[in-house]
């Protein structure tokens, strides 16, 4: 049974030129893979973009479209960003989170600042126990 290869590609909803032009990849896209990876566990809150530069700074050829294809194809993303109030890391990486052991041991304060009615200002300084639950001093 002889099908034309235009009915043929309308049937699956392939373009023609898939069918003529044979993909071949780069040589170096597997070193360049790897070398991307490696790249985005050391530094991890860089984007594809920030990844393209240092490739480009260790001697790569690249663009950033090709590092994002990579990018996508191998299922990197950015974490997400850890919220400022609940981290638990130092600058160092420590995991170190300082808890209460004892009465007024840790502290939470705050400056609020307000209007009166004829407009003067004010402000106050509150402080919190955090270990243990009292009312705010102000």
């Amino acid at each position: 049974m002889h099908v034309s290869e235009r009915r043929a590609c309308a049937a699956l909803g392939q373009h023609r030129s898939t069918q003529r032009k044979v993909p071949r990849g780069r040589e170096d896209e597997e070193r360049l893979t790897a070398d991307t990876i490696a790249l985005a566990r050391q530094y991890g809150r860089y984007g594809y973009r920030k990844i393209a530069g240092l490739l480009e700074q260790a001697g790569w050829l690249v663009n950033d479209k090709r590092v994002e294809r990579i990018w996508r194809r191998e299922g990197l993303k950015v974490p997400r960003k850890q919220p400022k109030r609940g981290r638990l890391w130092l600058s160092d990486g420590a995991c170190i989170r300082l808890r209460p052991e004892h009465r007024n041991h840790v502290w939470s304060y705050d400056f609020v600042e307000d209007r009166t009615h004829d407009g003067r200002k004010y402000r106050m300084g509150t402080s919190k126990n955090s270990s243990f639950t009292r009312p705010v001093r102000i």
